[in-house]
């Protein structure tokens, strides 16, 4: 929830190729009833990364990049920092960080999607005191042990974890196996910045 979503970032991307609004395609959560395909990724019925497979072999004619995932979110998230992570999240880490509130990052596609030098070059990274991705394990979200894998990392009770996702089938996968859960809305950060902030207190 700390980077924000490629959707985010289709705008610009259409303004520095000269391309019209939406010719990149829709907006997934934003205008949820315009994506057919990003409702099944809602529904756990097909993989994100499968469909931005799907997005970024689309685009590549349009905007004179390889039809492959990581050079369309290369396209997307060359941008300011301040462009492509959220202020919201950013400043509630810095606030948990600080009380002392260990943070762990559970991904299915951020090594894949853009790479270990990207990654290096955001600050925020040096914040996570675990972090496991899919890209390496082999082991996706919503599946029980890409959540095993993440407690074992962190090293904290289950139940003393919140695990935020902004994907309902990953909230769902997690509260099965008995963590607590919020789900993000990444259409209402401060929103959900609240509502971590509230199961943190609880957790």
């Amino acid at each position: 929830m700390v980077i924000r979503t490629p959707f985010e970032l289709l705008s610009a991307a259409e303004r520095a190729a000269g391309l019209a609004e939406g010719a990149l395609g829709p907006r997934g959560v934003f205008s949820l009833d315009d994506d057919p395909a990003y409702q099944q990724v809602r529904a756990g019925t097909l993989r994100e990364r499968d469909y931005w497979a799907q997005r970024a072999a689309a685009a590549a004619p349009l905007l004179g990049t390889p039809p492959d995932t990581a050079a369309f979110m290369r396209r997307l998230f060359d941008l300011p920092d301040e462009r492509v992570l959220r202020t919201e999240t950013l400043a509630l880490i810095d606030e948990v960080a600080a009380a002392g509130v260990r943070i762990g990052l559970l991904t299915n596609d951020v090594g894949d999607f853009h790479g270990n030098g990207w990654i290096e070059s955001k600050p925020f990274f040096g914040q996570v005191a675990a972090m496991v991705d899919g890209s390496e394990t082999g082991v996706l979200k919503p599946a029980a042990a890409a959540f095993e894998h993440g407690i074992a990392a962190l090293g904290l009770p289950r139940e003393r974890i919140v695990f935020v996702d902004d994907q309902p089938a990953n909230v769902a996968g997690a509260r099965a196996i008995g963590l607590p859960t919020v789900q993000f809305d990444v259409t209402d950060p401060p929103g959900s910045a609240a509502q971590v902030r509230a199961a943190l207190g609880h957790a």
